[in-house]
């Protein structure tokens, strides 16, 4: 079997440029991001919301915690970036307790020096966790505003993590924590209408007040490139995965999946690849021994830049397996887009924001069944012209909605709503944006 970068029926257009002085927002405010739980530049999200406000004419100061060797202060793209020493690796619920309060204190330390040295009018908090919103509390007494970049449900995920075993106890502390930072909040951003819908019922806030900011891909970097020799050269179908391999990310639904592949449909003829990594990863490798799998299976741990999207481009089938649970079913999956940027059909499970992001590009089986996902699995194995229009499918979706650079003028749409013009003040801090500009 052989494939080439892109399929002969893909047509790859050009990224799209956004002129950002077009979208109307009032230059010159001066934002501050703060960054609990990754490292800047590393989350795309982050990153690409903090160069877009750059280029519409603000100043971006971003604190997360520093990678070893990483300088504690520097510039990259206009963004001025702080960074604190990342604390010790969490192990149970004293340990995480330990490493978010040091992470508070760090981060509320640094963003005085930042007050200090250089001022904002904006503090934009990147949940998890939602304790961020507390730093922004005080300074919100001084007139500053509050935009809550609302990632990922918190306590959906603390009990997609723990199975069976979450205490209702910091699952209720997590659903305050996240209530506070709607209240407090006077903007807030939502990855999809799934979280829309969320912070609306359970957060209590006003839909004037929430602007929807899709994650997208970036198609500067994610188009295709020659793949992999070396995988290509083992003359087999290349399934993928790229992403985090948590606890709630399926990892573990793949691997069954291609054991029952293996073992039941008697298919040999495959190679899979798992890029990145995770609290679950050395888990993962135990199960990968287990299952008799190694011949099978590859962990490259994290790729990034052109090593990622060659390896990519060398697969013939991606896959989703996150598993439905009330997190992932109200998720944005970036890797499904990614996947879609280099024209790759997709096997996942039937999750409801699975289907708003991929449409076409995937096939669909019955959510957390890893023995439907393994005979998906082997029929679009078998079929290389599906596989070719869904890839083609995938690419055209994203070119046309998904890429980032749709995302840019609905970001600086909600700096606008915040910034210009007058605001009244209500007793529960929440936004109140005057008659005519909703």
């Amino acid at each position: 079997m052989t494939s080439s970068a892109v399929p002969p029926a893909v047509q790859v257009a050009e990224p799209v440029q956004v002129d950002v002085r077009r979208v109307g927002v009032a230059a010159g405010g001066r934002v501050l991001m703060l960054v609990e739980n990754t490292f800047y530049p590393h989350d795309p999200r982050v990153r690409r919301e903090a160069r877009a406000l750059v280029d519409a004419g603000f100043q971006v100061s971003v604190i997360s915690p520093a990678l070893p060797g990483q300088l504690w202060r520097e510039t990259i793209d206009g963004v001025r970036v702080y960074r604190y020493p990342v604390p010790p690796a969490a192990n149970g619920f004293l340990g995480y307790l330990l490493e978010y309060g040091y992470s508070m204190v760090m981060l509320f330390l640094v963003s005085l020096l930042v007050f200090l040295r250089e001022g904002f009018d904006v503090i934009h908090v990147a949940n998890p966790p939602d304790t961020l919103a507390l730093i922004a509390a005080g300074y919100k007494l001084l007139g500053k505003r509050l935009v809550y970049d609302h990632h990922d449900l918190a306590p959906e995920m603390y009990y997609a993590r723990f199975p069976g075993r979450g205490s209702r106890l910091v699952h209720s502390a997590l659903v305050l924590f996240e209530k506070l930072s709607c209240r407090l909040a006077d903007h807030v951003i939502a990855t999809n209408e799934s979280y829309k819908k969320m912070e609306m019922e359970r957060g209590g806030v006003r839909e004037a007040c929430i602007t929807i900011v899709r994650n997208g891909t970036d198609l500067h970097r994610m188009r295709p490139v020659e793949p992999d020799c070396a995988l290509r050269s083992m003359k087999k179908t290349i399934i993928g995965f790229a992403g985090v391999m948590g606890f709630q990310d399926g990892v573990d639904y793949l691997l069954r999946a291609l054991h029952y592949l293996v073992r039941d449909l008697d298919r040999t003829d495959f190679y899979c690849v798992l890029i990145g990594g995770g609290d679950a990863l050395a888990d993962l490798k135990r199960l990968t021994r287990h299952l008799a799998l190694d011949e099978y299976v590859r962990f490259t741990g994290y790729l990034f830049g052109e090593d990622l999207v060659r390896v990519l481009s060398a697969a013939d089938i991606c896959v989703g397996p996150d598993p439905s649970n009330p997190y992932n079913d109200r998720s944005t999956m970036m890797k499904l887009m990614e996947y879609m940027a280099l024209c790759k059909p997709i096997v996942a499970f039937d999750l409801p924001e699975h289907r708003v992001t991929a449409q076409e590009a995937a096939v669909y089986v019955t959510p957390n069944d890893e023995r439907a996902f393994a005979r998906a699995l082997a029929t679009l194995m078998d079929d290389p012209a599906r596989r070719q229009a869904m890839g083609a499918a995938g690419r055209g979706r994203v070119e046309r909605e998904l890429a980032w650079h749709y995302s840019i003028p609905k970001l600086l749409e909600a700096y606008r709503r915040l910034l210009p013009g007058p605001r009244r003040e209500t007793s529960r801090g929440h936004c109140e944006l005057l008659q005519g500009q909703d």
